[in-house]
């Protein structure tokens, strides 16, 4: 008689339905943020260069994540295509995480040092350069523009204190390390750090 009662009242069966859901949402993650294998970085592993962060943030503005995840999954047929699955280690300093599920492009998290500089820079140029088939838009604007550096020691501190282990010298000597330097540098930067330190270890 009492579950006729929830079932006829639909405001009442949504509030169930979102209080169970979150239970056992919570019960699935709470506890990760407790273990050790999601919360340790990989060995190895190092925080990424002023060049590389400034790379991350045009990556981020050029919706390049809207189209490229970064997260391999653990299936033979991404393994293969890709190389190692992702693990949570590898993100621990990411802020916020660019794992995605959108795949128009290919999955980019072990890029790193798959291309040289220049193949990636031609590619950002004009993908039909060295993909004829790329749906992928050009992004040639990305030469011209300078890094002024002037946010970066504010992004390297804000960072410090996510948890990243940036040291007062990395900070006090980013904006030195990326002024003059293009945001085609920067990217091509970002790109080559990808996935590098599994990559290296096998």
């Amino acid at each position: 008689m009492k579950h006729e009662v929830v079932e006829k009242n639909v405001g009442l069966l949504a509030l169930f339905m979102a209080v169970a859901v979150s239970i056992g949402g919570l019960t699935q993650i709470v506890p990760l943020f407790f273990q050790d294998i999601t919360n340790t970085p990989v060995e190895g592993m190092k925080p990424r260069t002023a060049l590389q962060l400034e790379g991350r943030d045009i990556y981020i503005r050029e919706g390049c994540v809207g189209c490229h995840s970064q997260m391999i999954r653990p299936f033979r047929a991404e393994t293969e295509r890709y190389g190692h699955y992702s693990v949570a280690g590898e993100s621990v300093w990411d802020h916020p995480f660019l794992w995605g599920s959108k795949r128009t492009g290919p999955d980019l998290a072990r890029v790193g040092a798959r291309y040289s500089d220049d193949w990636h820079r031609a590619h950002l140029y004009n993908p039909r350069n060295v993909v004829p088939e790329s749906k992928m838009p050009a992004y040639p604007w990305l030469v011209e523009n300078k890094l002024d550096g002037k946010d970066i020691e504010a992004k390297l501190q804000a960072m410090r204190t996510l948890g990243v282990p940036y040291t007062d010298e990395d900070i006090k000597g980013a904006r030195e390390s990326v002024q003059g330097k293009t945001e085609m540098d920067a990217l091509v930067a970002y790109l080559q750090s990808l996935g590098t330190v599994i990559k290296n270890k096998r």
